[in-house]
């Protein structure tokens, strides 16, 4: 087996057995240990059906090497970089986020929830197990010891510890979990499974822990996966509605008309309150939110910073500056208070605060932050993916105002509207995403990149 082709960018992902198994997973453990130097690491995993056996293998391989491992068992991703934060250990999640069924992966990180990526560290466990795989694990040194923790109640009590709903007004909210580990969380966290009652109506949607995902695909950032949402929000009379993918750590918004909410405006509404409580902080967003997030940040005293996309490059740059908050396209939300990482949780919590400490909408809430139109990420399959991007660069080139390449390519024009337009790591796909101050502006520029981007 060729690890090349599942130790991606930012993880380890593929279908399970034929391209992860156990063996490969207890490789992968060892390596992790070889290369972080870890004496101790924390594992969890999601609900799907291989996420037990992946999990104890990897221990098998990080025990060879002399690590002693807790094993938290069920969990989401935030609950383990909770684990690794609060530990201050290293970390392994066994999940495949919203992809399908047969598919299983890895998450890891360094103490602290520290990301580990292709440029800091996963190329290296990759190489290594790889190793392993092809010549056989080397004698074992003294073997570390194992213990099983339970993180539910921890966690849930230290991010109810952030963000304070005691005193909100009473909220009706929907839940769909899709059948994710959303199902586990929110009892914990929004509900009294663990912890006193919240002024919250929980009507909950697709708890069941199934890896199967019977009934939608656990990927909220796809719009035919929120219809069932958008639809009980309406029929309930709830005042919003909260979307979790497979291992819950993003999380998306239905107002009470049962529109989606963009994560932009999350973002934006987040940095406010979050700027409030430390006046004068950085804030991080990556290149293809909306220009509205940086704006909020200048209006609200803050510095923002726009960064490439991906987690493990918002959590490095939050951590070289202290930033308080960072946001993503993508709804993915990283906390300082939460170790610089991403949890939807706990953006979750800062949404029904805003809402729950006035009488007004989430429309009408959110409304200040809504000021640009923007076209959603479209994709498109080419096979020479450079040689496009240029083409566009060229096309736009006499009515750029500016623009840059941190990733991709991003032009501003003098209309009021931009574009990002980057390759896909994984895939001979490109990305085009566009912000314009009008529907008919925005629609003009994205109908001219996607042209020439398709030939």
């Amino acid at each position: 087996m060729d690890l090349s082709t599942i130790v991606k960018a930012y993880d380890v992902r593929g279908t399970v057995p034929d391209q992860l198994d156990e063996p490969i997973a207890r490789a992968l453990g060892a390596a992790f240990v070889d290369v972080t130097g870890a004496r101790q690491i924390v594992t969890a995993h999601d609900m799907r059906e291989t996420g037990p056996g992946l999990a104890r293998a990897f221990a098998e391989g990080a025990l060879h090497r002399g690590a002693s491992v807790v094993e938290s068992g069920l969990g989401s991703t935030d609950m383990l970089y909770f684990a690794s934060g609060h530990r201050n250990l290293a970390g392994a999640m066994f999940t495949a986020s919203h992809n399908p069924a047969q598919y299983n992966g890895i998450k890891m990180c360094r103490p602290n929830a520290v990301a580990i990526g292709q440029d800091t560290g996963l190329t290296q466990i990759g190489q290594r197990a790889q190793a392993y795989l092809d010549s056989g694990l080397p004698a074992a040194e003294v073997a570390g010891t194992v213990e099983q923790v339970d993180l539910l109640t921890p966690y849930a009590e230290y991010l109810r510890s952030l963000v304070d709903l005691s005193g909100i007004r009473q909220l009706r909210v929907v839940v769909d979990a899709g059948n994710g580990m959303g199902g586990y969380t929110v009892p914990a966290v929004l509900g009294d499974a663990v912890l006193d009652p919240l002024p919250l109506t929980i009507i909950p949607m697709y708890f069941e822990l199934d890896g199967t995902f019977p009934n939608h695909e656990a990927n909220p950032m796809d719009p035919a996966n929120i219809v069932d949402l958008q639809r009980a929000v309406v029929a309930e009379g709830a005042d919003i509605g909260l979307a979790f993918d497979g291992d819950a750590d993003r999380c998306f918004v239905v107002d009470a008309a049962g529109n989606a909410v963009s994560p932009s405006a999350i973002t934006a509404l987040i940095t406010a309150r979050e700027l409030a409580k430390a006046p004068g902080s950085t804030v991080i967003h990556n290149l293809i939110t909306s220009h509205t997030v940086s704006e909020v940040v200048r209006e609200n005293g803050g510095a923002p910073i726009r960064t490439r996309v991906g987690h493990s490059f918002i959590k490095a740059e939050m951590a070289r500056t202290n930033a308080v908050f960072g946001g993503e396209h993508s709804a993915h939300y990283y906390f300082r208070d939460f170790f610089f990482a991403d949890t939807g949780m706990l953006a979750a919590l800062h949404v029904l605060a805003a809402l729950g400490e006035q009488d007004g909408t989430l429309a009408d809430l959110t409304a200040r932050y809504n000021r640009y139109i923007a076209s959603g990420e479209i994709n498109s399959t080419v096979t020479d993916q450079a040689r496009r991007v240029e083409a566009v660069r060229a096309a736009f080139a006499d009515r750029a105002t500016g623009g840059d390449d941190l990733d991709g390519l991003t032009v501003e024009l003098g209309d009021g509207s931009w574009f990002n337009v980057r390759a896909s790591n994984t895939e001979p796909l490109l990305r085009l995403n566009v912000e314009g101050p009008d529907e008919a502006t925005m629609s003009k520029v994205r109908d001219e990149a996607l042209a020439v981007i398709r030939g």
